[in-house]
């Protein structure tokens, strides 16, 4: 009975992935593997310095690192899969890119008629293509669609439903055109694949954070990777705004453009009492302790000052796997989770029988 169950079973779906992170500080690598119904496990992770030589450009000395980790990764990593997944080859290759090559925007589009209508993808996919986000140099994307509201509740299964109004959340990722064609030739060319998927960083990190905690709709996601910050707002579960902070050296100034940006987001929305942290591990826990010895809570409406949380890598490690021997790395992980979501996530196809939502 066993043989013939094994027989007929559906071949389980897996995939292997090679994640790539770029920034002006360092570049990362690793080797990920997927299993259908299982955590993803990271099974060989690398980072090198980004070390930039006199009157030298920051992108050549960026791409001079980024050879020496494809380099690597092909010497090191590809045996470590090999021995997991019987072959050393990757079915594709995720490319994390930051500031200062990369803008993450968030829109809604709004849809309304008099009478009820089928909600469909279709009808979603034509709109975003004619409110494209467009930028002189750089190249879209992604455009990802992080949330849906039909007659005003938010809905995770909206195709197929009737309503009189809907509304989507879009995030999307411009990366310099000159920097995403050289980086993804180069990783073409090393692993041997045209499926190449470059993101912005923050857009991954925006949308890997709702996975790590799911709990949390009302937040504040402080992006400070990079030389450029970002600040995206999360209400009652869907994106409203995500606003850029110009970055600088001196921790006090810092505190000071964050402090800024939240005044001006203020006037706009009632502030949450929760601040999520994205920084390099390294400045994680100075940068937190700058935020919570500023200022903030004179913007909160109480005397109780808003809780930051700098996220770390133990926060994400119960929801993928670590089997590399090199301790976790914090934008690894969070590039596993992205990818897990959107390579299982089911297929939406549009139903000719169409449902009903609360009006």
């Amino acid at each position: 009975m066993s043989f013939f169950a094994d027989l007929f079973r559906a071949k389980e779906k897996t995939e292997s992935v090679v994640l790539v992170d770029v920034s002006t500080k360092s570049v990362a690598g690793a080797y990920a593997r997927y299993a259908e119904g299982q955590a993803p496990a990271v099974l060989y992770t690398r980072r090198f310095p980004v070390e930039v030589r006199e009157n030298e450009l920051q992108e050549k000395a960026m791409l001079r690192a980024l050879q020496i980790l494809i380099d690597t990764l092909i010497r090191e990593g590809a045996p470590i899969l090999m021995r997991s997944a019987g072959r050393g080859s990757a079915d594709a290759v995720l490319i994390s890119i930051d500031a200062p090559w990369q803008k993450t925007s968030v829109r809604t589009e709004h849809f309304e008629q008099k009478t009820p209508f089928v909600f469909t993808k279709s009808l979603v996919t034509e709109a975003i293509k004619q409110t494209g986000v467009e930028a002189s140099g750089k190249v879209l994307v992604d455009e990802s669609i992080i949330g849906t509201t039909l007659n005003g509740y938010e809905t995770r299964d909206p195709y197929g439903k009737k309503a009189s109004r809907a509304a989507v959340v879009v995030l999307t990722s411009l990366i310099d055109e000159h920097i995403a064609h050289h980086i993804t030739s180069m990783l073409e060319s090393a692993f041997h694949t045209r499926n190449v998927l470059p993101i912005a960083g923050s857009s991954l990190r925006f949308q890997a954070i709702q996975r790590v905690f799911p709990h949390e709709r009302n937040a504040l996601i402080i992006d400070a990777t990079g030389p450029e910050t970002s600040i995206a707002f999360l209400r009652k579960g869907l994106f409203v705004s995500i606003d850029e902070v110009a970055g600088t050296d001196a921790s006090h100034s810092w505190v000071e453009a964050v402090e800024n940006e939240l005044a001006e987001l203020s006037k706009r929305f009632p502030l949450p009492r929760i601040l999520f942290l994205l920084a390099r591990e390294p400045d994680a826990a100075s940068l937190g302790g700058a935020l919570e010895g500023g200022h903030l809570k004179t913007l909160w409406l109480s005397e109780n000052p808003p809780k930051v949380v700098p996220v770390l890598a133990s926060h994400v490690t119960g929801l993928v796997r670590q089997a590399a021997a090199t301790p976790p790395d914090l934008q690894v992980l969070l590039m596993a989770l992205f990818r897990q979501q959107h390579f299982f996530e089911e297929a939406v196809v549009d139903t000719q029988q169409p449902s009903t939502v609360a009006p």
